[in-house]
């Protein structure tokens, strides 16, 4: 008691004391500025371990889902382990009670929550501040209910080979197939389609007999007109009009139609003509009208009708006249004339069997196509920037297209190879690796992306198209049925190096952007955005646009705006780049599993 009245008795004279007023002032300035950087520096410590602690707590959700179902008891072992390994040093403390781990079903919700203790306590203290409060994390996992699609529609131009931008591409989808195989716990919950292009897609050779395809352009592709066989084997391999200029005759020996519809076959052997064709009762007439000229004669000798009818002879012996036949009893008898028989023959007109032509589409490399109406049909009007069955998922036709060799039909995917038209400027060899629709057979995905070679033209908006009808069924692909009890991420990722420079209608092989190219994938002409990029997103499917721009083209507004919103469209200088963005976007859609 006595140490506390020399201690106020002090106080009381120092600040009675005048002298020095401003180093008082000064050193009791000092304390309040100390407390607030004390304050600041703490704040931040404790927002960057809080950070630090959310994203521990999710990483720990994400790797616990994967791990489902677990009993409670290991469910909180485990969960205790995995937040410890992600959270590193911090100056956080925790012990395994603060980690409350719940679960249902199909969720898990992940609680901690523990107190945070100033690093300048001291000097908090002297301004009053508090020198510790609570820090905690939430985190809700859906592990059970939730399924993802994802469709890669990669660039295979020719362009992909500068700069080493197909290698690095090939890096980074076996590295994101691979990184989505690790998502899935069960067969099912991950689907991956991959749709490579160029100015085409290839359907699959395999499909030559499918009733979606239009072979009109294909048989009027000057480089397929050999592609066939002839009913008359002597002109396979030549043309349709060669074949058919050609036929065969039921009779042998004749080559030409006139000849052949000139001729015919007898009932009777050796009649060669349908005015020969019978037989005669007497001698061998080979005609009806020689036939009915002759005849036979009751006495010998007599070969016509007349000297028959005016001979004579006596029904006893041999007498020569009228009176020595009757002076011997005998009957002098007149000839009688009896009149030979025609019996006509059976003659067979020969028939002409025109030759036919049929293509060998299994010759078809599997290209296709935008779908519409093909330049230089009677039909055909520009397709300009209005709708099209290019741009959606329409049906084609149900039936087989009844006469290719005479009309398109525009609801189908024409198929390709050399040419879209007779000017021949899609060589097949451009035609790219064959799509493949929505499968987790890994080995066969990454199999695919090894196996891509870049050549051809940009079309990115058949690309797309095809990226999507891979979600969503139609032509070659048939879609795995959906689980009710499942929820869906369905996601589309387009990567392109360069500008849209053709597709069926315009541009050409060359590197000179297609204004009419672009409009048909985005296109702003009317009141409101149109095109296939609009179409897949009002559909409700999630695209991802990658641009890899390594020669300076400048950035594409098409890219940018067929991404369903900014964060999904990159824009992308270097190879390199191709790989750390998809991995990027590889994290995005494993989190699609974090719900909360």
């Amino acid at each position: 008691m006595e140490h506390l009245v020399r201690a106020f008795s002090s106080l009381r004279r120092f600040f009675s004391d005048t002298k020095g007023n401003i180093a008082i002032i000064f050193t009791l300035a000092v304390v309040p500025v100390m407390g607030a950087m004390g304050v600041a520096v703490d704040y931040s410590l404790a927002n960057a371990s809080r950070t630090a602690l959310q994203a521990s707590l999710d990483n720990t959700g994400l790797m616990l889902a994967k791990m489902m179902p677990l009993s409670d008891t290991d469910l909180n072992t485990r969960g205790w382990q995995i937040f410890q390994g992600n959270l590193g040093q911090s100056p956080l403390v925790f012990q395994q009670s603060d980690l409350v781990i719940t679960q249902t079903t199909t969720t898990l919700q992940l609680d901690i929550t523990t107190t945070y203790n100033t690093q300048l306590a001291s000097i908090l203290k002297l301004v009053g501040a508090s020198t510790s409060f609570p820090v905690g994390a939430h985190a809700q996992v859906s592990w059970g209910n939730s399924r993802l699609r994802v469709a890669l529609v990669l660039d295979n131009t020719l362009s992909m080979l500068q700069s080493s931008k197909i290698t690095a591409l090939k890096t980074a989808a076996n590295n994101l197939v691979t990184q989505l195989q690790g998502v899935a716990t069960n067969n099912g919950d991950v689907y991956i389609s991959i749709v490579p292009f160029a100015v085409a897609v290839n359907a699959g050779s395999s499909n030559y007999n499918a009733s979606w395809i239009d072979w009109y352009e294909w048989e009027h592709d000057p480089n397929n007109v050999s592609k066939g066989t002839c009913s008359v084997s002597t002109y396979n391999g030549t043309s349709q009009s060669t074949c058919t200029s050609h036929g065969t005759c039921s009779v042998a020996g004749y080559t030409t139609q006139s000849t052949c519809t000139a001729a015919g076959t007898c009932s009777v052997s050796g009649r060669t003509s349908q005015s020969t064709c019978g037989t005669c009762s007497v001698g061998s007439s080979t005609s009806q009208s020689t036939c009915q000229a002759a005849g036979t004669c009751s006495i010998s000798g007599f070969t016509s009708q007349s000297t028959c009818t005016s001979a004579h002879h006596c029904s006893v012996g041999t007498w020569s006249t009228q009176s020595q036949c009757q002076t011997h009893g005998g009957t002098w008898l007149a000839g009688v004339w009896t009149s030979a028989t025609w019996t006509a023959g059976t003659w067979t007109s020969a028939t002409w069997t025109g030759a036919t032509w049929t293509y060998d589409h299994s010759q078809w490399t599997g290209c296709v196509g935008d779908r519409g109406t093909p330049v230089g049909y009677s039909g055909y009007t520009s397709p300009g920037t209005t709708s099209g069955s290019d741009q959606d998922l329409s049906a084609p036709s149900a039936s087989m297209q009844p006469n290719p060799a005479t009309a398109p039909d525009s609801s189908k995917f024409p198929a390709e190879d050399s040419a879209a038209q007779p000017t021949g400027r899609y060589p097949a060899s451009d035609c790219p690796q064959q799509a493949m629709g929505l499968s987790y057979s890994w080995t066969a995905l990454h199999n695919l992306i090894n196996n891509m070679t870049p050549a051809g033209t940009t079309n990115q908006g058949i690309g797309l198209v095809w990226g999507w009808m891979s979600l969503a069924g139609g032509g070659p692909f048939t879609v795995p049925a959906m689980d009710p009890n499942y929820t869906y991420n369905q996601v589309i990722i387009l990567l392109s190096d360069g500008l849209n420079t053709e597709n069926r209608w315009d541009g050409a092989y060359s590197y000179t952007e297609s204004p009419a190219v672009n409009y048909r994938m985005y296109n702003t002409a009317g009141a409101t955005p149109a095109g296939t990029c609009v179409n897949i997103k009002n559909a409700g499917f999630t695209v991802y646009t990658v641009q890899v721009d390594t020669d300076g083209a400048g950035q594409s507004a098409i890219l940018q705006n067929c991404a369903s919103d900014p964060s999904k469209f990159f824009m992308l200088t270097s190879s390199n780049q191709i790989i750390t963005t998809f991995q990027q976007i590889g994290n995005a859609l494993a989190n699609l599993h974090l719900s909360q």
